[in-house]
């Protein structure tokens, strides 16, 4: 027989997802039996994201009915790989919806055990209660049936808590000109869960469950990949999860050190997430300090889920158990998802790193008010650690229309002969820091403070001031053309200026500028740089990066973060994109001159 098919619905003529207001949070019910909804949950998908604009929770309920006079009952759905699958297939094809934080609950999936807690009878708190629900269960005229809707919102406040004012819709995606089947085709989904052996694996088979099991990651803007890492855990784990979040020196080999959420926060969103998918089990969230973990010594653990990337650490765990005497672990392997998005120097995966290289150019915190500056100047304050490529970002800048302050050329001015720091750095350090001509011999006076923190705070109570002074005077020297007064007086331009100076924070010029750029680059890589470009040994290159504030506390400071990690067109590519969004927010008084 053919199988049945089920063609575009038409929406009802009452509601349209068009007219729908936006919620912060929704519960999307899924009732279609998986191997029918799995080429359907694109367009379901993207439906959902049209009303929902943060938290969306989806609770898989294949089978239901929502049109019985009796109140439908949550009931369990049996963990097979097929519901594995299902759940990484979500996962990826919500990753296109990055404004959404998709959350699959699995309280009501279970595994195949004897050791199985009953359902909850109480109703579950969620950490985003649900303002609207929405389901995928069609009626016939493809209306939005009252009758329906209330036995959804009656179904979803007996498993959930929810805003009072419960809206609900049923969704009637655009399947497209096509048809899309109604029944199974029994075509299964991608296997993307790879357990061990022996461990049996087809749709159908239904999964073990263990009492205590672990996972690991940095969990650093907690994403799609990880979500399906960690719910594959939470499935597999009856009463206990350890979770290890790298921390410390695991984080060294990281790209984008600096961009990394702090410890605390990653873990506030990591026990926000596990705590509402499963309330049921016990989280044991500990810092992840070397490569094996509790994994590796931990007796009562028997299970770990590992990705594509870590399951030659996952073998490297079992090795070292043995070799002390524990038995191995149940591995569970998953798929890595797919970046459909990513771009020429980004990986092809969905990945934390790729997110942070993403944040380059944004701008991370509000601007500094700068009511003393002049309204005509936006001042840009850029350091960087010595190496990192900071004048290049410059000269781009320069090359953007920027007026440019080099604070280095400022030092150099002001030692000279006649200069405002000459005599006061003479009259500090003596006149055998001179050559022979009388200028100031700046390799003799380093040397002097090198090392020595009285000496240079002397040099430095000299010379940052005077600096700052002259880094004034050439802001005003910035618009020095009679026209441009006319313009601004209209308050129709005004000019962007950076100020290229590598002790910028350390000095406390950022009272001179509207925002702080950082160029970062891995201190590996600036000391190669150094070594290449000054004649200097590693020993002294890495002395030289010792003496300035690290990567880090500059990033913590700054407002947008820019790095020369690249090939000279993605660094120019990343300058484009801060200069247009600078323009973009700059107020109305100080937007650029085309």
């Amino acid at each position: 027989m053919r199988t049945p098919r089920l063609r575009a619905q038409p929406r009802g003529p009452s509601v349209t997802v068009a007219s729908m207001a936006v919620f912060r949070s929704g519960l999307l019910v899924l009732t279609t039996p998986l191997a029918s909804l799995a080429p359907r949950l694109a367009p379901i998908l993207t439906s959902a994201a049209r009303l929902v604009n943060h938290t969306l929770y989806v609770h898989l309920q294949p089978g239901m009915s929502l049109e019985d006079p009796a109140q439908p009952p949550s009931s369990p759905v049996q963990a097979t790989f097929e519901v594995l699958d299902f759940i990484t297939h979500l996962y990826a094809g919500a990753d296109v919806h990055r404004h959404l934080d998709v959350r699959i609950l699995l309280t009501n999936i279970r595994t195949k055990s004897t050791f199985l807690p009953p359902l909850p009878t109480s109703v579950q708190n969620l950490a985003h209660p649900p303002e609207v629900v929405l389901t995928d269960f069609q009626t016939l005229d493809g209306s939005q049936y009252n009758p329906v809707k209330e036995q959804l919102v009656r179904y979803a406040t007996s498993c959930y808590s929810c805003c009072p004012r419960l809206a609900s819709v049923l969704l009637y995606p655009d399947y497209g000109i096509g048809e899309v089947p109604m029944e199974s085709l029994d075509v299964p989904l991608p296997s993307t869960i790879r357990p061990a052996s022996p461990v049996a694996r087809s749709p159908k088979q239904p999964v073990r469950g263990y009492y205590r099991g672990a996972v690991g990651g940095t969990f650093d803007r907690l994403h799609n990949a990880h979500k399906v890492l960690l719910s594959i855990a939470c499935i597999l784990a009856q009463e206990q999860l350890v979770v290890g979040v790298a921390d410390k020196d695991l984080l060294k080999s990281k790209l984008l050190p600096e961009l990394l959420q702090p410890y605390t926060e990653r873990v506030e969103h990591l026990s926000e997430f596990l705590v509402d998918i499963k309330p049921s089990l016990t989280f044991d969230v500990i810092p992840l300090l070397d490569p094996y973990g509790p994994a590796g010594s931990d007796p009562s653990l028997e299970f770990l889920v590992v990705s594509e990337e870590t399951y030659r650490g996952g073998m490297a765990v079992n090795r070292f158990r043995l070799e002390n005497d524990l038995e191995e672990l149940a591995l569970y392997q998953i798929q890595l998802l797919k970046d459909v998005k990513h771009t020429e120097n980004e990986e092809d995966k969905v990945s934390s790193s790729s997110f942070r290289q993403r944040m380059l150019g944004n701008l991370l915190r509000p601007p500094y008010e700068r009511p003393e500056l002049p309204t005509c100047l936006y001042v840009i304050g850029l350091t960087g650690i010595s190496g990192s490529g900071k004048s290049s970002i410059a000269q781009r800048l320069k090359g953007l229309g920027a007026f440019v302050i080099d604070s280095d050329h400022l030092g150099h001015r002001a030692y000279a002969p006649g200069g405002p720091a000459y005599q006061p750095v003479v009259e500090a350090f003596g006149t055998d820091i001179l050559h022979k001509d009388g200028i100031i011999n700046r390799k003799v006076l380093g040397s002097r403070v090198f090392g020595n923190k009285k000496q240079l705070k002397i040099l430095t109570d000299i010379m940052w001031p005077i600096i700052a002074k002259l880094a004034r005077e050439e802001m005003d020297r910035a618009l020095p053309c009679p026209m441009w007064d006319c313009l601004l007086t209209l308050g129709l331009c005004c000019r962007v200026c950076v100020i290229d100076a590598a002790v910028l924070l350390e000095a406390g010029w950022q009272n001179l500028v509207h925002e702080v750029w950082t160029v970062v680059i891995p201190e590996t890589e600036a000391v190669r740089r150094i070594v290449e470009r000054d004649g200097l040994s590693e020993a002294a290159a890495q002395s030289r990066l010792q003496s300035q504030m690290s990567g880090q506390q500059l990033v913590e400071q700054s407002h947008v973060v820019l790095s020369t990690l690249w090939e000279p067109h993605i660094t120019q590519r990343q300058v484009e994109k801060a200069w247009a969004l600078l323009q973009k927010r700059i107020p109305k008084s100080h937007q650029a001159l085309d």
